[in-house]
């Protein structure tokens, strides 16, 4: 599914009659938009249950353009290296990395490697948050990174460093000097081509942290350089915020209801940078009962976050987070699975997004994406109506990049699903409003 961005949809003769371009550019004459559609989950793709191979192979299944992994510094160099710069100096431990990342290219799935933690040879013996006291450092192991894994093509620099869990001392001029603008050309040294994200900000500033907007705004004071802004915009009140709303005006936090907020504080400080969406996810209830939402709700928020992004035009990637719930109660349960492996409705709706975009009548518009591989994608569209179900019209495609938006003839209250011929499967259902 992660092909250029190419050519415009072609309709298969025959299809039903009720099948409408809309007004969304998939038009034969016309490009049609490319979005990458991610996810991240470093401690299940390393360390979760059964292989390597198998969870790479249940990966390919569930269709992301690109997996999100971390390459920690502390953990990759424990020992300062002699030739910092040599990805093969005998002081680097690559393995657990390797495996991953090569794994990964193997399957065809494109990395974003986030390059995060200090050594404490590197910040005079303090905790991995720390920045190093020495920005050459840390661009010498970039450098060495590109070298390693020279087909990764996407990068950012840290995670959240406006918060002090993430990065002492809290500082956009610290970010930026020490870590954001060494990588930045140490990366761009080592492979021509190369698309470099700062930034990659929390949403809130939590603790003595920095909210989204001022930081920014001094990342910009401090001359970032960087290819894209990436951030971080999980809901705020997630039991009660949806993707679209309700927006909090004047605020200097920035979550996808605030999208647009991002969208233009990213323009005033840096131009017209394109945007990744480098985590995002609700937590359901259960296993979470105080900030999880219905399994149901995830799914239809899975959705419904596609189709904001896809409709912004400066966003080029959403990255969900996690592939599968934490184990431990207090940890994050936002999986596209349960943590015993059983799919939650929202691996479904990440396979196959399907939302309601208009309705007249009974003349329903619908867009959508078939995930898994890449290129244009037969599908069907099923309709189920009290206790009948049927096909509404025949087989259509989608355009090279997965994506449909069409008009179907459907009552309010009929359950909409997306049927993927190459998959033998079915997407989460749609209830028309």
């Amino acid at each position: 599914m992660s092909g250029a961005f190419r050519s415009a949809l072609a309709v298969v003769a025959g299809v039903c009659a009720s099948l409408v371009l809309s007004a969304s550019g998939f038009g034969a004459a016309s490009s049609t938009r490319h979005v990458d559609f991610g996810v991240a989950d470093d401690a299940w793709l390393t360390y979760g249950p059964g292989t390597l191979a198998a969870r790479l192979d249940e990966l390919a299944t569930l269709g992301p353009d690109v997996v999100r992994f971390t390459v920690r510094w502390d953990q990759v160099a424990r020992k300062r290296p002699g030739s910092p710069r040599d990805p093969d100096d005998p002081a680097y431990r690559w393995g657990e990395f390797d495996a991953v990342l090569r794994g990964l290219h193997r399957h065809g799935i494109d990395p974003v490697v986030t390059l995060f933690g200090t050594p404490s040879w590197a910040n005079g013996g303090r905790a991995s948050n720390w920045a190093p006291s020495s920005g050459k450092a840390f661009a010498d192991f970039a450098f060495a990174a590109a070298r390693r894994y020279p087909w990764v093509r996407d990068w950012t620099i840290w995670n959240e460093p406006n918060r002090t869990t993430f990065l002492r001392p809290t500082s956009a001029k610290t970010y930026v000097e020490t870590l954001l603008n060494p990588a930045y050309a140490q990366l761009h040294a080592a492979i021509p081509g190369v698309k470099v994200a700062g930034g990659v900000t929390a949403p809130r500033a939590g603790s003595a942290g920095i909210a989204p907007v001022p930081w920014i705004r001094s990342m910009g004071t401090a001359h970032a350089k960087l290819d894209v802004y990436a951030h971080n915009p999980y809901p705020g009140r997630p039991q009660s915020e949806t993707p679209w709303g309700p927006k909090c005006v004047n605020c200097r936090t920035i979550t996808m209801a605030d999208l647009e907020r991002l969208e233009r504080e990213v323009a005033n400080a840096f131009g017209h940078k394109p945007i990744w969406l480098t985590e995002y996810g609700y937590q359901t209830n259960p296993p979470d009962i105080f900030l999880g939402v219905p399994p149901d709700k995830q799914a239809t928020y899975v959705s419904s976050a596609a189709l904001r992004v896809f409709r912004a035009a400066s966003v080029q990637m959403l990255i969900f987070f996690m592939v599968r719930d934490d184990p431990a109660p207090a940890g994050w349960q936002s999986g596209f699975l349960t943590e015993d492996g059983s799919p939650k409705p929202s691996f479904a709706a990440f396979r196959f997004p399907l939302q309601q975009t208009s309705r007249r009548g009974d003349a329903v518009g619908l867009w959508g994406q078939v995930r898994p591989r890449s290129g244009r994608q037969p599908y069907r569209i099923r309709l189920e109506e009290d206790d009948q179900a049927s096909w509404i019209g025949g087989t259509r495609w989608t355009d090279e990049n997965g994506f449909f938006s069409i008009t179907v003839t459907a009552p309010a209250g009929a359950r909409l699903r997306i049927w993927s011929p190459r998959d033998s499967a079915y997407g989460y259902e749609l209830i028309v409003r």
